[in-house]
């Protein structure tokens, strides 16, 4: 667009990252800008680039697609500063009270936001900013279970587990018992991405917590939080993946300075059996590890809550400054509609934007064959989003710090660790004036 050059540095980090454009081209300098976060020239790159495409055909509003991975809310810090944001963005739906603290957000209105009345509620909460308001269109959801070597599993003779102590039997049994026949001690239990890089640790550990009916904050109402990881449940999850690190010895070697980026390929490489993740990675696995060798089991319950499981997912975020707004909205609503969630989806190929679909009209069964997304759907009626806080960011990378020292450090005390956390995170939301 006219309007919005980059800056030079900028322009020399995003020049190898432009995954393509609608039928406008990357050089209309009147095209609506999209940025998402997602590996340039990726199978999700790509199939963003047809989502736009195909709205261009619909609308014809030309678009252009840039897609960035590392870094990415990094660069939008760098265009905000050059009041040269996208006109859209497509990411994390954790990521929205940071980006409203800041200003970048256009407020949305459900009544007036065409197909919105068509999306789950579940779905709508996560475009909830602390003040009660919306500042996005929900676009996809996923929950969160656990991905695992069926091969494995049924080598060492065990059973899908229904409880945590049968998961660390699993766990133990997949470590221990060469369930990849090599002759060599070089398999484990779990993969994790248990580093600090973007709150991993804590990302990951969410859904343990969930399930056990733990939590990292409440809300007391009125926009007000308490934290509260310190509660016996949430310690409980804490320990029980301590254990896993430190006494059973079940998680891959290196987790601790891990992302999901080498987890993937950690799980990919047979290095480990068992594997928490969203269902976003279920096509690759089932091509690069073949799809008789997975399955895909919820997590279980624990042992004092639940169920839950983490839930997250991407928004579709309009930006402030935009000469476009108008096609800013009609984005958004071709995004949601069942037309554009079933392009994001993708059918059972790899590269779905649209993990599970926000849009209560779609049918995810008509559109993937492969029986294993449904244990997501279903995992979905529990998941938990991240709660509306004004900046969630600093209060998953406070804990992600918290909880990656004590797998990293075994004789770090959990429950020491989780009070310290809790103070942490209650001087973190009084600064926020969310408390």
């Amino acid at each position: 667009m006219s309007r919005r050059l980059l800056g030079v540095a900028v322009t020399a980090t995003l020049a190898v990252t432009l995954t393509g454009c609608g039928s406008g081209g990357s050089g209309s300098d009147n095209a609506l800008e999209i940025w998402i976060r997602q590996a340039p020239e990726s199978d999700s790159a790509k199939t963003a680039v047809k989502l736009a495409d195909a709205f261009t055909k619909a609308s014809g509003i030309k678009t252009k697609v840039v897609a960035l991975f590392d870094d990415f809310e990094t660069k939008l810090n760098q265009q905000a500063a050059q009041k040269q944001l996208p006109d859209i963005v497509i990411n994390d739906t954790a990521q929205l009270g940071n980006m409203h603290s800041q200003g970048w957000l256009r407020e949305v209105d459900k009544a007036t936001l065409a197909g919105g009345d068509k999306l789950s509620d579940r779905a709508w909460m996560a475009a909830q900013g602390a003040d009660g308001k919306y500042y996005a269109a929900p676009f996809s959801a996923q929950s969160f279970a656990m991905i695992v070597r069926k091969d494995w599993r049924e080598k060492v003779g065990m059973e899908p587990p229904k409880t945590w102590e049968d998961l660390t039997k699993l766990a133990q049994a997949f470590t221990e018992k060469d369930p990849d026949g090599n002759g060599q001690a070089d398999t484990s239990g779990f993969v994790a991405p248990a580093g600090t890089k973007r709150g991993y640790a804590s990302w990951y550990a969410s859904s343990f917590i969930y399930a056990n009916g733990g939590d990292f904050v409440k809300s007391t109402g009125g926009g007000k939080f308490q934290a509260t990881v310190n509660d016996p449940k949430t310690v409980e999850a804490v320990q029980y993946l301590q254990d896993q690190f430190c006494k059973t010895k079940t998680v891959n070697p290196g987790a601790v300075s891990n992302d999901t980026t080498v987890t993937h390929e950690v799980f990919e490489k047979g290095q480990g059996g068992i594997y928490v993740v969203g269902p976003y990675v279920l096509a690759r696995f089932v091509k690069s590890i073949g799809t008789d060798k997975i399955e895909v089991l919820p997590v279980p319950q624990g042992p004092t809550g639940g169920p839950g499981t983490l839930g997250e997912g991407e928004n579709v975020y309009m930006m402030v400054g935009s000469d476009q707004e108008d096609a800013q909205k009609k984005f958004a609503e071709y995004a949601i509609s069942p037309e554009g969630q079933k392009i994001g989806m993708n059918k059972d190929a790899n590269g779905a934007i649209v993990r599970l679909p926000v849009n209560t009209e779609v049918d995810m069964a008509g559109e993937r064959q492969d029986p294993r997304w449904q244990v997501f759907q279903d995992a979905f009626a529990n998941a938990v989003y991240a709660p509306p806080v004004p900046n969630w960011a600093p209060i998953r990378q406070d804990s992600a710090d918290a909880i990656n020292a004590v797998w990293a450090d075994c004789s770090a005390d959990v429950k020491t660790t989780m009070d310290q956390l809790n103070t942490k995170l209650t001087q973190e939301l009084q600064s926020q004036k969310a408390s």
